[in-house]
């Protein structure tokens, strides 16, 4: 019997993950470092919002920051997370019905990180939200 406890760690990283804006920024954190303010432009947030979103995965121990000056820059904890986000598109294409592929086995090797990432390549080229552009002049 597995005990209660030892999902912990994993409910607080499956809470954190479940907020749409958090996940957004594990995703763009999780290829590479960037300040808060970078961030907030990417999900299109304000700067304190998006803060605090990224205090919560820190708790969560998801996201590491260093400060440079004035600015404060997050990363990934750990490469795993990329690893993760790679799953997280499979199990989310085999639900959907988007991702045609083979259900593993006891036996079956798991989807090679090539396979997810470019699996998750493609979710984020459809998944990426639009910059917002100015408006053209109405006449």
């Amino acid at each position: 019997m597995v005990a209660q406890e030892q999902f912990g760690p994993m409910m607080d990283v499956l809470r954190a993950l479940a907020e749409p804006t958090r996940l957004r920024l594990v995703w763009a954190l999780s290829t590479r470092e960037y300040s808060v303010s970078e961030l907030a432009e990417l999900v299109d947030a304000h700067v304190a919002a998006v803060s605090q979103h990224l205090a919560k995965l820190r708790e969560a121990g998801m996201v590491d920051s260093r400060r440079d000056g004035t600015r404060i820059f997050y990363r990934a904890a750990t490469p795993h997370l990329a690893d993760l986000l790679d799953q997280l598109v499979v199990v989310g294409g085999h639900v959907s019905g988007e991702l045609d592929l083979p259900r593993p086995t006891a036996s079956a090797t798991p989807i090679t990180t090539t396979a997810a990432a470019a699996v998750r390549r493609t979710a984020a080229s459809r998944a990426r939200p639009a910059r917002s552009r100015p408006r053209a002049a109405e006449t």
